[in-house]
């Protein structure tokens, strides 16, 4: 991939470079405390994308280092924002693995058949692997690249909607046996595992479980699936969409007593196959509104696929009507003394709406291995988001 021409220099080096390149006049005083970060591993390399600054002292021996994204000069935006990710892939191996309750899960390898093993955890729950693209995350030469469409969704079978009298088997803890045995089933002793969104969440209850088998975590979009949280999601937001909101709550059907994501849930769970379609369509319009505030925004109707969105519906709302089957999510942050010698980095849009920044900070200050990453531009996910967890991969993949 190609590298900056300014890597390998020192932070006032390149601060001397940038400067005569673009003709400018500031300082190296000025930029010396800003640097190009080659994988956040302590600053000491430099690379293309993106400027960061780092904490030291006192603050930084408290809480761990934090990052935070700076939006850069347009002119230099241009010289950088180029080959961000690794070249499309396709996998090498792919399969499907029968577990328990009658499950196949799917899974695929890609990359280096003797490179370090990773695992990626899509988002949803229910939103699959789809295209394929978070491949483009890992060094295809350095990694060993399984992903999994998890149990009830994508090419897993059966998908939840064909057999919802078996939903109530789809759990975050069969989630983590599935993903054990996907492991057992490749040789695989040990690997590092990523996530994005609801893969988060997936990553922290397995490497929880499993702290033996993990060594690093990348997560992007931070959630614990807590009743906090899903509550914010479904009702607190409305606050910043209210007209919406009202349209959201109404199309629940919720009955008293009920709250809206339980109301979803029941529906959603149901036999009438129209009515299932109609509140699917509701929910994936709420989910659209709550992200809209996102630079990076596009429509969910306007790819909205009957089948996918169905599925989406189903799971996301059968697990946050549970929260996350994972006690108020409080287990997770309850028990971070489980992995905390796991090195991890923990990347977080700063204008992220629909999850805020708080879980991703309070995770990060009970991890003394981990490192925070802000996006300053960019709301749940987006390419700076991505491009971090690119970053990251790269500083935890062997040396070539």
């Amino acid at each position: 991939m190609a590298r900056d021409r300014y890597a390998d220099f020192s932070p006032t080096l390149a601060a001397e470079k940038l400067a005569e390149h673009h003709g400018c006049s500031m300082s190296c005083d000025t930029l010396r405390g800003w640097m190009i970060a080659d994988g956040l591993r302590g600053g000491a390399h430099l690379t293309g994308f993106p400027l960061v600054r780092w904490t030291t002292g006192a603050k930084a021996a408290q809480s761990g280092p934090i990052y935070r994204l700076t939006t850069l000069p347009p002119a230099y935006q241009a010289t950088l924002m180029t080959d961000e990710f690794y070249p499309p892939i396709d996998p090498f191996d792919a399969g499907l693995l029968g577990v328990a309750d009658g499950n196949e899960i799917y899974w695929e390898i890609s990359g280096n058949p003797h490179g370090k093993p990773a695992l990626y955890l899509h988002g949803g729950p229910g939103s699959s692997l789809r295209s394929g693209s978070y491949r483009r995350y890992f060094d295809p030469q350095r990694y060993r690249i399984v992903g999994i469409d998890q149990r009830g969704c994508g090419r897993s079978r059966p998908l939840a909607i064909d057999a919802l009298s078996e939903v109530h088997h789809n759990t975050t803890q069969s989630l983590i046996e599935d993903v054990e045995a996907v492991r057992r089933h490749l040789g695989i002793k040990s690997w590092l595992v990523s996530g994005v969104s609801w893969g988060t969440t997936l990553a922290l209850a397995y490497a929880q479980t499993h702290p033996g088998k993990v060594s690093e975590l990348a997560l992007v979009a931070v959630t614990t699936t807590s009743r906090e949280e899903v509550d914010w999601i479904t009702e607190g937001v409305g606050r910043i969409f209210p007209e919406a909101w009202e349209r959201f709550a109404k199309a629940s059907g919720r009955r008293e007593g009920e709250r809206i994501v339980e109301g979803y849930a029941r529906r959603l769970a149901q036999r009438d196959i129209q009515d299932r379609l109609q509140a699917a369509r509701a929910w994936n319009d709420w989910e659209s509104t709550h992200i809209s505030l996102d630079p990076n925004w596009m429509p969910i109707d306007q790819r909205f696929d009957e089948v996918q969105g169905l599925v989406f519906a189903t799971l996301v709302t059968h697990y946050w009507s549970n929260d996350g089957f994972l006690q108020n999510g409080a287990d997770l942050l309850s028990h971070i003394s489980a992995i905390a010698h796991i090195p991890a980095v923990i990347i977080h849009g700063r204008r992220d709406i629909s999850a805020p920044l708080i879980t991703a900070w309070r995770l990060h200050r009970l991890w003394p291995a981990s490192r925070l990453c802000v996006v300053e531009s960019e709301g749940h996910g987006g390419p700076r988001s991505m491009e971090q967890m690119r970053i990251a991969l790269d500083s935890f993949a062997p040396e070539p």
